[in-house]
């Protein structure tokens, strides 16, 4: 395993290419409005209060208008052509960030409760544990359609498994992946590229990156959060205005 850098550096990637079927709306998932400004923009706000270099962000559906709306705005743009799932999504990034040999952190541009506190905490982990792989995880009392975190004896990360793949014990798993993940380069981006697509949904999982550092004998950890309200993917209106009366109260009580 290469030796890390003395001084961390970090870049940051976010998936951002989804419809967002679910909203039954023209516009494209990550450009509604969340407390006066597209959604997109909270997890922007994440990826700089971190401290990322630079950020990308994987686009698809209505590239050209998100693009135009964050002209200037010092953001690298790159086009997913066809939704082949995570995987295919962050490969796409591979040239972009070809010469970073430091940290990526992956985001997701519909989950705009994220914290950059939390995130910091997932930095701080994946370097004092040496890990190559830092997959941010939550428990959830009913997991439902969310990938299943498979542990080893040591609280290592065994494997991601996807709901629709998962045995009836794997469904048991109650901790789950929220898609966050801290990753070295160029590792990340060679995993990616071995990633099949011989899954039930026929989509390249970004999740099986860990299998992969596994079999390289390679650090997979979780790190577990404690407020699962900050992973709240918004796939309907009616997730948007909870998302949004959330955001009210945490500037009204900023304690909370």
């Amino acid at each position: 395993m290469e030796k890390r850098q003395e001084k961390k550096e970090y870049e940051t990637l976010i998936l951002a290419a989804g419809k967002g079927t679910r909203m039954k709306s023209d516009l494209v998932k990550v450009l509604h409005s969340i407390h006066g400004k597209p959604m997109l923009d909270h997890i922007v706000a994440v990826a700089r209060e971190i401290g990322s270099l630079k950020i990308g962000v994987i686009i698809g559906h209505q590239a050209d208008l998100i693009q135009e709306t964050y002209k200037g705005k010092r953001l690298i743009f790159i086009l997913q052509k066809e939704q082949l799932g995570t995987g295919h999504a962050v490969l796409q990034a591979r040239q972009a960030f070809s010469s970073f040999k430091g940290t990526m952190i992956i985001l997701c541009g519909d989950v705009p409760l994220l914290r950059s506190s939390t995130v910091r905490k997932m930095m701080e982990h994946h370097v004092k544990t040496n890990s190559m792989i830092t997959v941010l995880t939550i428990r959830l009392d009913e997991p439902a359609s969310y990938g299943r975190i498979v542990r080893s004896r040591d609280d290592r990360i065994l494997k991601i498994v996807e709901a629709r793949d998962a045995t009836e014990a794997e469904k048991g798993i109650t901790e789950i992946n929220t898609g966050i993940y801290c990753a070295e380069s160029p590792f990340l981006f060679e995993a990616v590229a071995q990633v099949r697509n011989d899954n039930a949904q026929g989509e390249y999982y970004l999740t099986d990156i860990c299998e992969i550092a596994n079999q390289k004998k390679m650090k997979v950890t979780p790190y577990l959060a404690g407020d699962s309200e900050e992973f709240m993917g918004i796939n309907t209106f009616e997730d948007l205005e909870r998302a949004q009366k959330v955001l009210e109260r945490r500037i009204s009580y900023p304690q909370n």
